[in-house]
Formats: C-alpha cells, structure tokens, sequence
C-alpha cells in the first residue's frame, strides 16, 4: 500500500452495522425505459466492511471471459441509465458494469449518510463481487468521476485508462466551487430542493440542449419519486467537500494528487455548456493529467453523455486502440527552415516588409529587429514555449509584428476569424485555452467578455487590464536575451476553420508542418524576393515574412471580402509593387465590378501583377476571365484546401478551359510532395472503402503531405475518424480523379444524398441547373428517409425575373430524376 493511495487517507466516520439498520430496501430492477435493454438489469447482496449486506442494481452487459472492463460511475442524482449508450456500444469482447451507487437509482437506501471514502470502498467491494479483474478502464460523470479515480488507484494493477466526463477531481486555487451545487448546500435549500422536492432532479436534466425527451427526463427521476427515495441525492450534495475541514476534503485531495502519477491512457470527453463543472475544473483536469486525449462536444452541457449521445462510439474506439500498435509515423517535411528564417536573411535590407492601410511602410531590417526586440520582451514578460497566445488584432505591422514574435519565443499564435461573430470566437477562443492575448483596446475588451484568462498585451495605447503594451515589450527586449529556439516538432499555430460546415474547428500546426508549407507554396508559385504580395485574405498576408516578399493588405474589411474594390486593391497593389494578388471569390467579384471606376495609374499599378490567386469557394471561369481587363498580364491560379491543408491541388485558367465541363469543379492536379486519393462511396453515403486513385470513382478526398495539420486541437475523435487510414488526412470534401490526374470536388459528405439507386453528388447537379437562363443559385438536397431520398433542388430566380424562373423549373423546389454515369459507381443527376 503507498502512501498516496485512498487505502492509506485518513478514514472518516464509515457507518456502523447499527447506523445502518434503518436503510430502506432496494425497490427491485427498474421499469421499461428508452433504450434500456431488460437482460442487462441485475441485482447483487454485498458486504461492506462492516459485515453489513447492502443490494446494489448493476446494468452489466453480460460478456463473460472479456478482454477488458468498462466500469462506468454516475454522479448525482443519475443512475446507471445515464451508460446504457455504452452498454450497448461495447466493443467486441469488452464487458461494461455500471452500477447504481448505493442510496441511489435501484440499489439500496441507506439510513445514514456514505462519505467519499466509504464510496470507493463500497465500489471495490462490488467489483470484487463481480469478479471483475485487469485489464479495466474506468469511466466516471460528476460526482462519479472521483469516485471511479479513487477506484482506479486503488486498483492500480488492474487499470488500463481512465474516461472522464464533465467532472472535478479538485477545487482549483482561489475557487469556492460549482455554483450551482453550492447554492444546492446553502443552509437551509439542500433539504428543500434536492430531499423534500424533486427540484434537484428534475433541474439537472433540464440542463440540457437540446432538452432531453419527456420520455428520457422521466426515466432519469423514476428512481427518485418520494422523499426517502431522495435522501443520498441530499446525502451527495452534503459530501461535496467546499471547506478544508470537511470529512470527506482528505479523501478528495489524495485522489486529486493521486492521479497525478497515473500512467495510464486517459481520455477526456466535455461539454463546454456546462454551468456546474466549467472550464476551470477542465484546466484543472489536463494539468493532472497531461496525457489525456480530449474531445469537446460543442453544445453539450453537463449531461455529456445524453447531450453528445455519439460518446459512446468515441469511448468504444478509444478502448479499442489501446490493443493496438501504434501507427507509423508519417511522412514528414525536411526541417531546413524556420518560419522566421526569410525574416532573419533580410534583417540588413531596407525594401519594404510590410505596408499597412494608409502607406506606413515597415521595412525587413526593421521588422526583424523588432521581432526580436519583442520575442525577449515576451518572454521576460513570462511567455514561455508552448503558452498559446490569441491575437485579436486587425491586419497590420503590428499583427505581423505580433505573430513573428510569439513564435520565437516559442509561444504558439492562437487564431480565430473574425467573421464567426463574438459567439463563435468566443466558443473558438475558449475551446484553446489560451496563456496571453495581444490584441487592440477593442481586442482586449473582447476578451474580458469573453472570460479569456491568461497575459494581457495592447498593441497600441495601453488599455484596460493590460500589463504590458508591444511597445513596453520591444523595450524591454532590447536588454533581454532572444531566446533559444524551440523544436521543430513543437506546435506553433491553432488556426480556426471558417465554421462553415459546423463549429469552427481549432487546427493544430507544428513549426516543421508550417515550414513545409511556406516552402511548397514558394516553389509552386515560383516566388523570388522580387515579388510583391496584395492579400485580401489576412492569415496570407501574415505568410510574407515567412515568403520572404514583402506584402500588404487593401483597404478592406476583412468579415466583409465583397467589399474590396478594383480600386482599393489598385492602391494596395501601387504602395508594395505587387506582382502577385491572393483574394476570394467574393472580392474578385467586386473588383471586376468596379473596374471601371480605375483611373491610368491605379491600372498601371495591376497590370504589373504575374499571378493571380484564389481560393476559399469554387472560382467559376467566367469570374478569372472577366478579371483579365483588371490584371491583363496575372495568370490565374485557383489552388485548392482547406486550414487543415493547404494547398493541395492548384488549376489555371488554362488548365480549367482545357479539362472542360464535368461532374463537379475542376481543382487541377496535385502539387508536387502531395498525394491524393478517393476513399469510395458507400450505399448509405458513407466513405469506408480503402483509399484509392482509380479514376471515375467518387468517394471523399484524402490528402497526404508534409504540410497536413498535426491534429485537430480538443476534438479527439474527429481526429481519430479523419486520420484513420494511416498518414492520410480524410478532408470531408467529396469528389473524384480523372483520367489526367485531375481531381474535382462535387460536394461535401454530410450533404450526399442517399437515394434508393445510391449515394448522389450535389455540385454537378448544381452546375447544371445553375446554366439555365433564369437561374442566379440552385442547392441539391434529399428529402425523405435516409436511403430513399428524393433528389430537390432548390432555385434562386436571376435578380430581375421576380418569382418567375426558367422555363421548366419551380422557383421553390423541383425533384430531379436519377441515373448512372459510366464514369463512376456513384449515381448521377
């Protein structure tokens, strides 16, 4: 026995075998319910240490001879209904035991109250009466979750990893605990509202959001119908241990060290929603237990496994894992540079790195000083590597400045577009559980609505809550030491998708992967010093330094890409001597709308541009030619990705012409060091078939290359399913390979529609209704049963027409008949 296990904590009072006299019995195995199999129910008599017999109610699948156990824990006022996902998600061969904690769901009443301790001694009690041995993974909810720790230390031998769902094992310093549950113990509230009413019971699952079903809600308070039927949800609240001269605080603090030297697989599954066990107690968490996996389920709330009912399959893969080997590494890109390497070979030249709006020019000798300046600064000001640091700053030098800096201090640049709105870049922001922000006053007082903790920085005046301004910094870096460089392997960036397809998703690059892809997109586009760049597309712009060209953004708004004019990128283009353009569809569209308004030198300015870049949204032929009078002498280039890789492919205008109508955008080839592949549609639109580059076979796209993401951050079951072929990033996007080698796209895999001939590809559909005279926009979607959907699309009359559409075609919806292209084994329309 050693010192830091719970066998060892001082003991509380335990009850004896006469304060135990007046418990109630167990009211038998509980009633048909949602999703609660019969054959699972069963009941057990066990011995305490006291020799007294309580019977506990377990739902235990069954498997006999297993090659492990899942011993799942609920919290309080559950019961064992809250597993029964679980239990029927096992995997092959693993037994799973959820047992309903004495006093509470079917098992015995009690007649005095059972403290921490006794309850992860009643817990061993059980599990030896089942005869449940090594290997075991525990899974705990709430107040579960430090029991079922106690458990596992206890148990040390036997465990295998440990699963938590939105619990606590520890108050954090200067914390009073979860609100909620205080205010449950208030003096005077804990009788009424968890014992003499229902009030507790009903409110925690009326927590969720969704709301749970009545039918769910009711099947979580049947054990809990009468007063003595709700003692030990009072009793459980009592044991929480808020001061340090509880009986119980020992307990719970051993635990909470305990599981410090823990050296098993741990997985960490949360609802961010959660009003009890919020984002402190997670911080609290993955300090204790670094080698946690972590998956946020954004929406969820405290009830994560009602909330998020795909855990299950989560928790499923994640124990199946365990038995396997390691996949091998993949490939990865050389390490001969560093983000900041071209920053540091132009340290002694005096040609423009950066212009800002307005024409205040930073040139390289002053950019790479202050990088330096700044680096020091930060981290005498207590950055250390791997401190996330978001910046909430407009495009800028000091942006640029900003991003260059934290990654040689090591520090990693948090960053989330502005156009998710606040609720999003506050859900994003959160989600990274950020070290320090730099950002602007406005920035800053952004991040004080959005409970950001961590270093304040302004870059500007000094504003509210800020430590230190950029300018404090830079100072006090010029006497500080630059600091060593971090490893290439060490993450630099948590970049945030557009959220476009569902909450944005925090993408996690290290300083090789960046590398690797400053160096592809250099020898791609064939870019020397001499070049010059205009980003109308921010977090490109930011890539100069690395580039090694000097760059500047347009007067533009930057949530608003559509309002970039011909002019406005004229003058950007005039200030830095452009010779490449990187923008989005949206704002080449306004650029060639408003040509005309150029005057002879704004159009001198672009007719000195090489190369023409787009991406982020298919850019149609007819927008690149129609841009030929704006950059007469650009070759246009539309390269294809996404913030998990990019790029991955890239197609010109010529090549476009060249590859002609087809089923879906033409993307062009893969760019050199990328590989690509097609992993096959199922019946039901699914994509489980063996990555392959057989041409006409329509599956989704998955990317190998130096450059892919390293992970997606807190989301580890997304990143287990798009990772799941061995080196190969599965993109979502859904598409097929030609003949030449070209790849194009024909929509993304939540919106294939599964019709009774098979899985159908939306974009071609699209493309086609979108030629018709009349028809400005069509969207392809399935209605109906998932198998049989009908094919509809729905159109948006050209501006000009009213209601009325093209002949032929409905203004709402129209369903569309189905056939088979013999280019490919999906269906067609």
């Amino acid at each position: 026995m050693t010192a830091d296990s719970p066998a060892a904590l001082p003991t509380a009072a335990l009850p004896t075998a006469a304060q135990s006299t007046a418990a109630q019995p167990a009211a038998g195995s509980p009633p048909a319910l949602p999703g609660l199999d019969p054959a699972w129910s069963r009941t057990l008599a066990v011995a305490d240490a006291t020799g007294t017999k309580h019977t506990w109610h377990v739902l235990d699948n069954g498997v006999t001879d297993p090659v492990g156990t899942l011993l799942c824990v609920h919290g309080n006022p559950t019961w064992s209904y809250l597993w029964r996902r679980l239990l029927a998600a096992a995997p092959p061969g693993w037994r799973v035991v959820a047992p309903d904690q004495l006093g509470m769901g079917w098992s015995d009443r009690l007649g005095s109250p059972r403290p921490l301790r006794q309850r992860v001694a009643d817990l061993g009690d059980l599990t030896a009466a089942l005869g449940v041995t090594g290997p075991v993974v525990t899974v705990g909810h709430d107040w579960g979750g430090v029991i079922s720790l106690g458990w596992a230390l206890e148990h040390r031998a036997d465990l295998r990893g440990v699963v938590l769902c939105n619990t606590a094992v520890a108050m954090p310093e200067g914390d009073w605990g979860p609100v909620l549950i205080r205010a449950a113990d208030a003096p005077g509230v804990r009788a009424a509202v968890t014992v003499g009413t229902p009030v507790f019971v009903r409110a925690t699952t009326a927590l969720s959001r969704p709301a749970l079903p009545a039918e769910v809600r009711r099947a979580f308070a049947a054990p809990y119908r009468t007063r003595a039927r709700r003692r030990s949800v009072g009793d459980f609240v009592a044991d929480i241990p808020f001061s340090p001269g509880h009986p119980s605080r020992a307990a719970q603090e051993a635990i909470a060290e305990g599981i410090r030297d823990l050296d098993v697989p741990a997985l960490l599954l949360w609802g961010p929603r959660d009003p009890v066990f919020g984002e402190r107690y997670l911080t609290d968490l993955r300090g204790r237990l670094p080698q946690a996996r972590l998956h946020r389920y954004e929406g969820a709330s405290h009830l994560l496994p009602e909330d998020a009912p795909q855990y299950a399959q989560a928790v499923a893969q994640w124990v199946t894992d365990l038995g396997t080997p390691a996949a091998p590494a993949r490939p990865v890109g050389t390490a001969a540079g560093r983000l900041w390497s071209a920053l540091e070979e132009r340290a002694g030249d005096d040609a423009a790195a950066v212009v800002e709006v307005g024409g205040t020019t930073v040139t390289w000798s002053a950019l790479a000083a202050r990088v330096r300046h700044l680096a020091a600064g930060l981290a005498a000001a207590g950055v250390r590597p791997g401190h996330r640091v978001a910046l909430l700053v407009e495009p800028s030098a000091d942006l640029t400045a900003s991003v260059y800096a934290v990654w040689r201090a090591g520090g990693v640049v948090v960053v989330a577009d502005k156009g998710l709105g606040f609720a999003g870049m506050r859900r994003a922001l959160r989600s990274a559980a950020v070290d320090a922000v730099i950002g602007t006053g406005r920035g800053l007082a952004a991040a004080r609505l959005m409970g950001l903790p961590g270093l304040r920085i302004a870059a500007g005046p000094r504003a509210r809550g800020a430590a230190h301004t950029l300018d404090d910094l830079e100072a006090l870096g010029r006497s500080a030491p630059v600091p060593a460089e971090v490893p290439v392997d060490d993450d630099c960036a948590v970049l945030f998708t557009s959220g476009a397809t569902g909450p944005a998703k925090g993408v996690v690059y290290t300083h090789r992967q960046a590398a690797a892809q400053t160096a592809l997109v250099r020898s791609a586009y064939a870019l020397t010093p001499a070049d010059r760049l205009v980003a109308a597309f921010a977090p490109f712009a930011i890539l100069g330094p690395a580039l090694g060209i000097g760059s500047a953004v347009p007067d533009v708004d930057v949530t608003a890409p559509g309002s970039l004019t011909a002019a406005a990128l004229a003058d950007a283009a005039a200030a830095v001597g452009a010779t490449v353009v990187f923008a989005s569809p949206a704002a080449l569209r306004r650029v060639a709308a408003t040509a005309a308004d150029l005057s002879a030198g704004q159009r001198e300015a672009l007719g000195r541009v090489r190369l023409l870049m787009s991406a982020g949204a298919p850019v149609p032929a007819p927008l690149l030619r129609s841009l030929r009078e704006v950059l007469p002498a650009a070759d246009a280039h539309t390269p294809y990705g996404m913030t998990e890789v990019l790029p991955v492919a890239d197609v010109s205008l010529a090549g476009i012409e060249a590859a002609g109508e087809g089923e879906g955008v033409c993307v062009g080839t893969p760019l050199p060091g990328v590989s690509v592949r097609v992993s096959p549609l199922s019946s039901d639109g699914s994509a489980d078939g063996a990555p392959t580059d057989r041409p006409g076979i329509t599956g989704e796209v998955c990317v190998q290359a130096a450059h892919v993401k390293d992970r997606y951050d807190a989301l580890w079951a997304l990143e287990r399913a798009t990772s799941r072929d061995v080196g190969w990033h599965r993109t979502g996007d859904v598409g097929h390979l030609d003949p030449e080698g070209r790849l194009w796209i024909e929509g993304r895999l939540q919106h294939v529609v599964t019709t009774a001939a098979g899985p159908v590809t939306p974009v071609g559909i699209e493309q086609r209704v979108e030629r018709l005279e009349g028809v400005s926009a069509a969207a392809a979607v399935g209605v109906g049963p998932a198998g049989t959907q009908v094919v509809v699309v729905v159109v948006v009359p050209s501006a000009g027409r009213g209601r009325a559409a093209a002949p032929g075609w409905p203004t709402r919806t129209s369903p569309t008949p189905c056939g088979r292209s013999r280019a490919s084994t999906s269906p067609r329309c």
